[in-house]
């Protein structure tokens, strides 16, 4: 699909027509939150998303989340502090890796180029050879920040 990023009206469009695949809508608190995160430059965590003017309570973020994430809206990156991070999802954004902190858990999206994407679609072609359908991939590189790396040499 081509970027919806920078046409928030088209963005609503795609969004509502999954929701409606998982029987929801999209309602002005769910517009909110793909806006804060339609924004952002990174995977945010729960409390950056409120930080950054959800008028939502922390339980009922968590819940629309929850249901933007069933309607493959927004994916969910897990890091090792236990903290989940939100972003919108791939086909509503565009093909990234992530580097994560396993240190203070940051995650930060990492363009891919060309020669990693070479080798992961040999990984998935060997992964269809054992029988297993994969749909696509994904690339978390775990080591620390810049600031933790800083840090531990202190």
């Amino acid at each position: 699909m081509s970027d919806p990023r920078g046409d928030a009206h088209r963005l609503d469009q795609v969004v509502a027509i999954k929701l409606r695949r998982v029987g929801q809508s999209l309602t002005p608190r769910r517009r909110s939150l793909l806006e804060i995160l339609r924004s952002a430059v990174h995977p945010l965590t729960i409390h950056e998303i409120l930080e950054r003017g959800s008028e939502l309570a922390m339980s009922s973020a968590y819940r629309n989340l929850t249901v933007l994430e069933h309607a493959g809206v927004v994916d969910r990156v897990i890091t090792q502090d236990g903290f989940g991070r939100y972003e919108l999802a791939e086909d509503l954004s565009e093909h990234h890796h992530h580097v994560v902190c396993s240190s203070c858990g940051s995650v930060r999206d990492l363009v891919p180029d060309v020669d990693a994407e070479r080798l992961l679609q040999v990984a998935m072609g060997r992964a269809t050879e054992l029988g297993f359908a994969p749909t696509t991939h994904r690339l978390d590189i775990l080591g620390l920040c810049a600031d933790c790396a800083a840090r531990d040499s202190a």
